[in-house]
């Protein structure tokens, strides 16, 4: 028999760290009931004390997910620790993860605390979570620049408090495989009470090593992955679960564990996050990429329609990608509409959000002959399908663009209720779109990011926009899609404006 390898995926907390990747209340459930549906063991929901819209998030995913363990990320202080237990109160298996720095550097100029100190905090915060769970994961923040020693005392007086889980963090990315490997077996063979614990590791990507390092751990005894959709997370990445998971799956020969992950799950997943977060997939992204099992050379071609497995070691039906298109047309009816989107982990508030999504599919039929699942996912995430935060609203665009002539656009817009109109001219449709909005928003938001990618293939297909405004220092996504790429790009910046209007959840700083 094979060990269990849990899966404990970050993707809420720390891929959301990402700049512009916060999610809305209704996002998050969205993502999160994707991850039950692929069986993940563990759902970081969030920080619950980093925001009252942190803590509202992780306390409905708790109140929703049965599946699927869900936790909450808490530092090593009791406020934090407190709303970390309340947050994760409905949940049918709730845990709490708790941190505090270990490294010289993080305990002398981030924490300006001695060892000794760091020590007591860890106790007292394991045994803070032990009165609301009995499901406790201790993290020694930055331990790839932590001293041995110190890691194993720290790890066995948490162990002695009560932690069941035991999280060895490459904070900063720093490590390699084989250096990675021999910690974690140091410290499982030093550490008091490391038989009773199961031991974890979390593994940042700066050096394009998270998941070597990963399953180095695994290889080293580590029984359970930290990982996150699409390898999100901020900088250069977390490691990623289909990568982590895939190679577990393909290379049974090496690896002594298995998972629970339901493979077919893992497109879905990663098209779902894309798309809510607005970070594309690059194409030849491993196992979730466009370009993962497409094959153009000649005798690459050859090879697989010969005999798949002379150039591919996994199914792409495996991955779920051969489960992405939905056959509905404008005949569908309105229940197989229902069906299809509770089929995606789609949940519409009321029956008039329903009423209301179900005439943009079939509008959006009446342009394309095909609809795919991608298709819906837009079109659900529109912003007047979750109105929360719906300050602008485009209610009219028309743009001029010829031959020799500079483009111009007019806009209208519902502003709180209010219609305003607006022009702007520029050095293209887009440009002159975004420069009519500004003419009534006045945002002194800088653009940093303008992306256009195909949801599906075909001419007909919707066009999904992702911009990035930055502000005083603070950075959204906004996301559109349309058969119109300039009417998707007009909804893409005011999705960001309408994100900009509004508090955002407060940036812990954490990083384990």
């Amino acid at each position: 028999m094979k060990d269990h390898l849990v899966i404990f995926d970050t993707t809420l907390r720390d891929g959301e760290q990402s700049p512009g990747a916060s999610m809305t209340k209704e996002e998050k459930l969205r993502v999160a009931r994707q991850l039950e549906r692929m069986q993940v063991d563990v759902i970081e929901a969030g920080f619950a004390a980093a925001s009252p819209g942190d803590f509202d998030a992780i306390q409905s995913i708790a109140r929703t997910v049965k599946g699927s363990t869900v936790c909450s990320l808490a530092r090593s202080n009791e406020n934090d620790i407190r709303r970390a237990g309340q947050a994760i109160a409905p949940a049918a298996r709730g845990r709490i993860h708790t941190f505090i720095a270990t490294s010289p550097i993080h305990m002398e100029k981030k924490l300006r605390m001695t060892p000794d100190q760091v020590v007591e905090a860890a106790v007292q915060a394991v045994r803070w979570a032990r009165e609301y769970t009995d499901d406790v994961e201790f993290s020694a923040e930055d331990a790839v620049r932590s001293e041995v020693d110190f890691l194993c005392r720290v790890f066995g007086a948490a162990i002695e408090a009560g932690a069941t889980t035991i999280n060895v963090p490459d904070t900063v990315g720093y490590s390699v495989p084989s250096v990675w490997g021999e910690l974690l077996r140091t410290l499982i063979e030093r550490v008091p009470g490391a038989d009773k614990v199961v031991w974890s590791t979390h593994c940042h990507n700066d050096l394009g090593m998270a998941v070597a390092n990963s399953l180095s751990a695994v290889l080293a005894g580590a029984r359970q992955v930290e990982c996150t959709i699409n390898g999100l997370g901020e900088r250069a990445g977390n490691a990623s679960l289909e990568e982590v998971v895939m190679a577990v799956r393909t290379r049974a020969d090496v690896f002594p564990v298995q998972t629970r992950i339901d493979t077919t799950q893992i497109v879905p997943a990663s098209k779902l996050v894309s798309q809510i977060t607005g970070y594309p997939v690059q194409p030849n992204k491993a196992v979730v990429g466009a370009n993962a099992f497409a094959h153009e050379s000649g005798i690459h071609q050859d090879g697989v329609l010969k005999h798949r497995e002379t150039y591919e070691i996994m199914r792409a039906e495996d991955v779920g990608w051969a489960q992405n298109k939905l056959v509905l047309g404008k005949h569908s009816g309105r229940n197989a509409f229902k069906s299809r989107l509770s089929a995606l982990g789609i949940v519409l508030e009321s029956e008039e959000y329903l009423n209301l999504a179900f005439a943009r599919f079939k509008n959006l039929a009446d342009k394309k002959h095909e609809i795919f699942d991608e298709d819906l996912q837009a079109l659900v995430s529109d912003e007047d399908l979750t109105p929360d935060g719906e300050y602008y609203k485009l209610a009219y665009s028309r743009v001029c663009s010829e031959t020799g002539e500079t483009p111009a656009a007019e806009v209208t817009l519902n502003v709180d209720g209010a219609e305003r109109k607006g022009s702007g001219i520029g050095s293209g449709p887009v440009d002159a779109t975004f420069k009519a909005i500004e003419s009534i928003a006045a945002s002194g938001a800088q653009l940093l990011l303008y992306s256009v990618n195909a949801i599906t293939t075909g001419t007909d297909a919707q066009g999904e926009v992702t911009v990035r405004l930055e502000r005083a220092g603070r950075i959204v996504n906004g996301n559109g899609a349309d058969t119109d790429i300039v009417i998707a790009s007009a909804k893409a910046y005011l999705n960001a404006l309408n994100k900009l209007q509004f508090p955002d959840r407060v940036d812990p700083q954490a990083d384990v």
